[in-house]
C-alpha cells in the first residue's frame, strides 16, 4: 500500500515504514545505471594514474568494491529488496579535466522489483573506495553527481536521465 497523501510507497497509510510488497508484480528484466564522480587535486590524480599509491592500484579496487556493494544493497538500506543480480558492471576511469575519477555502475536482474538502489550503491561504495585509497594524501577530495541515469524495464516503465 502506498501513503497517498505523500506518494511514498515505503510508507503505509498510517505513516508506517514497510518494505513494499512486489509480489503481484510480473518478473522481468530490469536493469539500471548510475554514475558519479570525484574531483581531487592533481598530485593525487597523478598518483591513482600512476599508480603511485601506498595502498596499490585504486581502480580495480574500486570497481571490485563497487562489484561487491551492489551484491550487498539490501543488507545496507532498509527497505530495499535482496535481489538476484544477473550482471554487475562497475567503470571507473580518470578525467584530466576534473582533475578526477568518473565511476559508473550498471546492474541488471530478472526480478519482480528494479535494481536502481543496487547501482547506486555500486557507485557509491566505488567512490568512497577512491576516497580511503587516496585519503593518505589529499583529505579534500569531493564526490558529487551520484546520479541514476538510467532504469529499464517494469511496470513504471523505462526513465532516462542523461545529463
Amino acid at each position: 500500500m502506498t501513503d497517498a497523501a505523500s506518494g511514498l510507497s515505503h510508507l503505509d497509510g498510517a505513516g508506517n515504514f514497510q518494505m513494499v510488497d512486489v509480489g503481484h508484480k510480473p518478473i522481468s528484466v530490469r536493469s539500471a545505471v548510475a554514475s558519479g564522480h570525484i574531483v581531487m587535486a592533481r598530485e593525487t590524480f597523478n598518483a591513482i594514474r600512476d599508480n603511485g599509491l601506498k595502498k596499490g592500484d585504486v581502480i580495480p579496487v574500486a570497481r571490485l568494491a563497487g562489484i561487491q556493494a551492489a551484491k550487498r544493497t539490501a543488507e545496507l538500506v532498509p527497505l530495499c529488496h535482496p535481489l538476484p543480480l544477473s550482471g554487475i558492471e562497475v567503470r571507473v576511469s580518470l578525467d584530466e579535466s576534473l582533475p578526477g575519477c568518473l565511476v559508473e555502475g550498471s546492474v541488471r536482474t530478472t526480478a519482480q522489483t528494479g535494481v536502481e538502489m543496487e547501482a547506486l550503491t555500486a557507485v557509491s561504495v566505488a567512490l568512497l573506495t577512491i576516497y580511503d585509497m587516496a585519503k593518505a594524501i589529499d583529505r579534500t577530495m569531493v564526490i558529487s553527481n551520484i546520479t541514476l541515469r538510467e532504469k529499464r524495464g517494469g511496470v513504471s516503465g523505462d526513465v532516462i536521465n542523461r545529463p
